[in-house]
C-alpha cells in the first residue's frame, strides 16, 4: 500500500516513519522546501529520541520519501493523512486554515478513489467540513471517505506511542475505509492493540477529551499540592496513595509549576471554544486551566518571594522544554518563570540539554550556559524547572562551592528536603511542607 503524509511536522514525521517501518510505502509532503532537502537527508529538524535513526533506515530500504509536489503524492496514494497544524487562534479555537487549504489543494489532484485521513487534532464537525471542501474542488465526480484517525503521541516518546500505542482510533462512515484503515494497522494486532471503530464525529472528541482529562489530574493534584503546602501534607504521599486506587491511577499525578507543551495547553482552549459554540458550559475544563494558570504564577511568586529583593539577583534556571527528551518550549512554564523574573530586575542564566538553541530566539535577556554547573556559578538561586534524568543526580557539594546563596527551588519535588538542608541550601518544593 502506498500512503502519503501531508505535513512533516512532529506527528507527521513520526507517522511517516513509523507505517514506513511497517513496511508500507510512505510519501511525506511539505510545503518548505528547505525542510524537505534537509529531510531527504535523514535530518529531524526537532529533537525526538530515536527518530532520525527510524528515518534514515526506511529512507535507505526505499520506504520513506519526501515531496513538496503533493500533485504526486495524492496521485499515487490510497491514503491520505493530513498533519499539519492547528494553532490556537486569539480565542483559543483552533486555527482551520491549514487543514482547509490542504484540503482544497488536494481535491484539485483526485482521480481515483481515496481515504483522506485527519491526523490532526481538530474540532469536532472538521470531517464534514473536509468531505464539504474537497467535494466542491473536485475536478471531476470521484468516491472518496473521510476518516478520523487522532494522535496519542507523547513528546520524547512518540515512536513507542506509535508502535506499542494503547488503543487506536478510527472514526469512518464506511466499511470500505475502516477495512482499509484497519490493514494500515494490522502490524499492531501481533500484541493486541484494542482499536475502537466509531463514527467521525466521536474520534474527533476522543483526543480532546483525553488531552482534557490529562490537564485535568495534573491541576487538580498541583491544587491538592498547595493545600498540603499550607496544612503541613506531604503530596507526593497523597498523590501515592490516589494513585494506588485503580478507577484513578498513578499517571499525571505530579504536582509542578504547570503544564506547557505543545497539546494541553492548546486543546484545554479548543474544548471551551467548542463548548462555547455550542452552549454548553464546560466548567471543569474552564478550572483546569485557570488552576494551571495560577500554579505558573504561584511557582514564579514563590521565587520572588523568598528573595525578597530580587533586582541584580543571579538565578540559575535547570530546564527549559515544557518537559524531559523534548526541545519544545511552547507554553512551557520555565517561559513564564523567567520572564517573571526578568520583568522582576533578576538576571538569569539557564541550561537545558537540548532547548537552548530554540529558546534564544524568545529569551535575548537570558545567558545561556554550557552545562549546569556553569549557570550555577555565582547565582543567588537554583530552580528546577524541567525534571531531565541529568538533573536528578546533581553534584550539590559542587553547586554548594559555585553559588552566591544557597536557595534552591525544585519545581519537580526530586531532591529530598533533609539531604538539600544537611548541606546548607535553603530548599523549596511543591506540595512539601
Amino acid at each position: 500500500m502506498n500512503i502519503s503524509v501531508i505535513g512533516s511536522g512532529y506527528v507527521g514525521l513520526i507517522t511517516g516513519a513509523c507505517f514506513a517501518e511497517f513496511g508500507i510505502n510512505v510519501t511525506c509532503v511539505d510545503n518548505d522546501t528547505k525542510k524537505i532537502k534537509s529531510l531527504k537527508k535523514g535530518v529531524v529538524p526537532f529533537y525526538e529520541p530515536g527518530l532520525e535513526e527510524l528515518m534514515q533506515r526506511n529512507i535507505k530500504a526505499g520506504r520513506m520519501h519526501f515531496t513538496s509536489n503533493i500533485a504526486d503524492a495524492v496521485d499515487s496514494s490510497l491514503v491520505i493523512f493530513i498533519a499539519v497544524g492547528t494553532p490556537p487562534r486569539g480565542d483559543g479555537s483552533a486555527d482551520m486554515k491549514y487543514v482547509e487549504g490542504v484540503a482544497k489543494e488536494m481535491a484539485k489532484h483526485i482521480n481515483s478513489y481515496k481515504v483522506i485521513v485527519t491526523k490532526s487534532t481538530v474540532p469536532v464537525g472538521t470531517g464534514e467540513k473536509v468531505r464539504n471542501i474537497i467535494s466542491k474542488n473536485l475536478k471531476e465526480n470521484t468516491d472518496f471517505d473521510v476518516v478520523s484517525n487522532p494522535e496519542f503521541l507523547r513528546e520524547g516518546a512518540g515512536i513507542e506511542d506509535f508502535m506499542r500505542p494503547n488503543r487506536i482510533v478510527i472514526g469512518a462512515s464506511s466499511d470500505q475505509a475502516t477495512a482499509i484503515m484497519k490493514d494500515l494497522y494490522r502490524p499492531l494486532y501481533l500484541i493486541e492493540t484494542p482499536i475502537v471503530i466509531t463514527d467521525v464525529k466521536t474520534a474527533e472528541l476522543i483526543k480532546y477529551a483525553s488531552n482534557a482529562f490529562l490537564a485535568t489530574k495534573i491541576s487538580f493534584i498541583n491544587e491538592l499540592a498547595n493545600l498540603c503546602e499550607v496544612v503541613g501534607a506531604n503530596v507526593q504521599t497523597v498523590a501515592k496513595g490516589m494513585g494506588l486506587d485503580r478507577r484513578i491511577g498513578p499517571k499525571f499525578l505530579h504536582a509542578g509549576p504547570g503544564y506547557g507543551g505543545s497539546c494541553f495547553p492548546k486543546d484545554t482552549l479548543a474544548l471551551l471554544q467548542i463548548g462555547k459554540e455550542n452552549n454548553v458550559n464546560m466548567g471543569i475544563i474552564s478550572a483546569t486551566v485557570k488552576a494551571n494558570e495560577f500554579q505558573k504564577e504561584k511557582a514564579a511568586e514563590k521565587i520572588l518571594s523568598v528573595l525578597e529583593k530580587p533586582k541584580g539577583k543571579t538565578i540559575c534556571i535547570l530546564g527549559l522544554s515544557f518537559k524531559p527528551n523534548t526541545n519544545d518550549i511552547r507554553d512551557a512554564p520555565s517561559l513564564f518563570i523567567i520572564n517573571k523574573l526578568l520583568d522582576a530586575g533578576a538576571k538569569v542564566r539557564a541550561f537545558d540539554p537540548v532547548a537552548m538553541q530554540d529558546a534564544k530566539e524568545v529569551l535575548p535577556k537570558v545567558t545561556f550556559c554550557k552545562d549546569v554547573y556553569d549557570a550555577a556559578k555565582g547565582a543567588e538561586a537554583v530552580v528546577i524547572v524541567t525534571e531531565w534524568n541529568q538533573f536528578r543526580n546533581l553534584d550539590l557539594n559542587r553547586i554548594k562551592k559555585l553559588v552566591k546563596d544557597k536557595f534552591f527551588f525544585d519545581l519537580r519535588n526530586i531532591y529530598e528536603s533533609e539531604r538539600l538542608s544537611k548541606l546548607g541550601f535553603k530548599y523549596y518544593s511543591i506540595g512539601r511542607a
